[in-house]
């Protein structure tokens, strides 16, 4: 029971502290929806195409706000040694990180609605497909956080973090089937769209917003929990291995 408390505390403040200040807001909300804005106006079609380009937007949402949120608390509170007190806490250190990520996953999926309500005003949202939607945003917003874990976990420095995801986050949105199908890329550039986990994610999204999947349900849900084992992991090892060792 006192683990889950501290669990519970180690969430909390970092709700308080972080997840909630106007910089993550805009950079984790407002940017990805103003560049998809710019991509819909730019594309000059109509309203009809709400369903094509929404799965993109709510995983540009997620993706950018909780690799961004990562960025700042697990990196900052490293670099002022606040990461240390918490590793003096009767916790294992798996539940201390899942604690410390565990608001990035919420706020992951808090955004992922806002796309969702805005898109109520504009089409017809009665055919999604909530039992595959609602799992894809979890495990979009649980991936989304163990990377952005996993790059504040290599760096030292806020700006290091944030110029680091840039290079995993911006070829996610060309080549993970966002905004245009993945058999319209290069031959040579459809094998990276395979090893990037939002390529599940968004595939996940696109069936069940408009049934526009091209693998079936059960394998992108096994690829994308892998991802998260192995993100995981990979951050815990490293953590062990740079700042407790």
């Amino acid at each position: 029971m006192k683990r889950w408390i501290a669990f519970w505390n180690i969430l909390i403040k970092d709700f308080r502290t972080y997840y909630l200040k106007p910089p993550n807001i805009s950079w984790g909300l407002m940017f990805p929806l103003a560049w998809t804005g710019m991509f819909f106006i730019k594309s000059g079609k109509g309203l009809e195409s709400v369903l094509s380009i929404l799965p993109g937007v709510i995983a540009l949402s997620i993706l950018f706000g909780t690799t961004s949120l990562l960025a700042v608390t697990v990196t900052f509170e490293k670099k002022n040694r606040s990461f240390e007190r918490l590793l003096l806490a009767p916790i294992p250190l798996e539940l201390l990180m899942l604690a410390k990520t565990s608001g990035a996953i919420v706020f992951g999926v808090g955004n992922a609605f806002v796309p969702v309500l805005m898109a109520t005003f504009i089409v017809n949202l009665d055919h999604i497909n909530w039992l595959v939607f609602v799992p894809a945003v979890v495990l979009i917003s649980m991936v989304s956080t163990f990377l952005g874990l996993f790059i504040a976990v290599a760096v030292s420095e806020v700006f290091e973090a944030q110029t680091f995801s840039n290079f995993f986050r911006f070829p996610m949105i060309f080549l993970c089937g966002l905004f245009f199908p993945i058999s319209a890329l290069p031959v040579f550039l459809k094998p990276f769209a395979y090893v990037l986990p939002l390529t599940y994610g968004a595939d996940m999204l696109h069936g069940a917003i408009h049934k526009g999947n091209i693998m079936s349900f059960p394998i992108d849900l096994a690829i994308l929990t892998a991802f998260c084992v192995v993100l995981f992991m990979v951050s815990l090892h490293n953590i062990r291995r740079r700042w407790i060792a």
